[in-house]
């Protein structure tokens, strides 16, 4: 038995928010993002794209695992895919878990529901990913506030009798010496917010944030994507047998327009089908990946998607690609 992701769906808030015109918009490509209500949480946003993918189907009873990628838990404990197993009337033999990771998170959790299935531990495996990072940056925070988009999917990952693989050629990567260009410092136990001073800063372009919002520091993060991603590529040919031109489509993380084009050109990929469209729902961190599928599919004949491959780069800093067959996704 193989793994191939046989349905997808998302769920986006309805809040949108117009970035405002001038230079950053242009650079990055991001015309809008949507935004999560005061009392929307990741979870919420889960389970609306989870019954938008149940409810097209009868698959509900037999979901054996539950697997939600997110940053932005309801609860520190219990792990919030327990909850939405009960939200989502899933059967109570079926194996739940989150797991903390960001942009390269839903090629990890595509990692994680292969080995499940293939090693016949499961059968019908729900992968969600859901973030709402809008909720950890500073409001006056300029420079990030306008990159970041809330959002989630679910995939599902369903065992089939082929020889042939849906999941291949998996690279995974982590460079935990960047950790801190990517950012929350304050919240968690090695500085809770109970005991550590609120402190702002203001950088020397008026952007404001606190040790309990989000830092990026961008030339990090791209120093980090040009240094990973070409080198990853290559090994995800080299493990797949394939050369560039049988790729049937690139799909990297959205981080944003500029970084995308970049990469193409490191990656020696220009000219090739290479998704790059942030415009109306910026960086969804997790989720990027799997809404431009969703995209891409509704643009696209599914059947002509045999090898697309998948890039995720970003906090951690971690990395991990793929490539994945799509001909397989049902349509209902």
């Amino acid at each position: 038995m193989k793994a191939y992701i046989t349905k997808l769906a998302t769920a986006i808030p309805a809040k949108r928010v117009e970035n405002p015109p001038g230079r950053l918009r242009k650079k990055t490509g991001i015309a809008a993002r949507h935004i999560a209500s005061d009392g929307e949480t990741a979870a919420d946003l889960a389970y609306r794209a989870a019954e938008n993918l149940l409810c097209t189907s009868d698959c509900r009873e037999a979901i054996d695992f539950l697997i939600l990628c997110t940053q932005s838990p309801d609860y520190f404990l219990p792990p919030t895919a327990c909850i939405l197993q009960d939200r989502l009337g899933l059967r109570k033999s079926c194996g739940a878990f989150d797991f903390d990771l960001g942009c390269s998170g839903y090629v990890y959790g595509l990692g994680i529901a292969k080995g499940l299935i293939e090693s016949e531990q499961a059968e019908h495996v729900l992968l969600l990913t859901s973030e709402t990072y809008s909720k950890y940056i500073h409001p006056e925070d300029s420079a990030t506030l306008p990159l970041f988009g809330d959002g989630a999917t679910a995939t599902l990952i369903e065992a089939v009798d082929t020889n042939s693989f849906g999941i291949d050629g998996i690279v995974y990567g982590t460079d935990g010496s960047g950790a801190k260009n990517l950012i929350v410092p304050v919240g968690g136990q090695r500085h809770p917010h109970a005991t550590t001073e609120v402190e702002e800063t203001r950088d020397k372009y008026g952007n404001v944030r606190t040790n309990r919002n989000l830092f990026m520091s961008g030339s990090g993060i791209m120093n980090f994507a040009l240094d990973v991603v070409p080198k990853a590529l290559e090994e995800i040919l080299s493990k797949t047998h394939l050369a560039r031109e049988d790729i049937d489509y690139y799909v990297f993380h959205q981080a944003n327009q500029f970084m995308l084009r970049y990469l193409q050109q490191e990656c020696n990929l220009e000219g090739m089908p290479y998704w790059n469209n942030v415009a109306e729902v910026g960086n969804t961190v997790s989720s990027s990946i799997p809404i431009a599928l969703f995209d891409l599919l509704r643009n696209h004949d599914g059947t002509s998607l045999r090898h697309v491959l998948l890039m995720g780069f970003g906090v951690g800093l971690s990395w991990g690609g793929c490539v994945v067959d799509l001909t397989r996704m049902n349509r209902k």
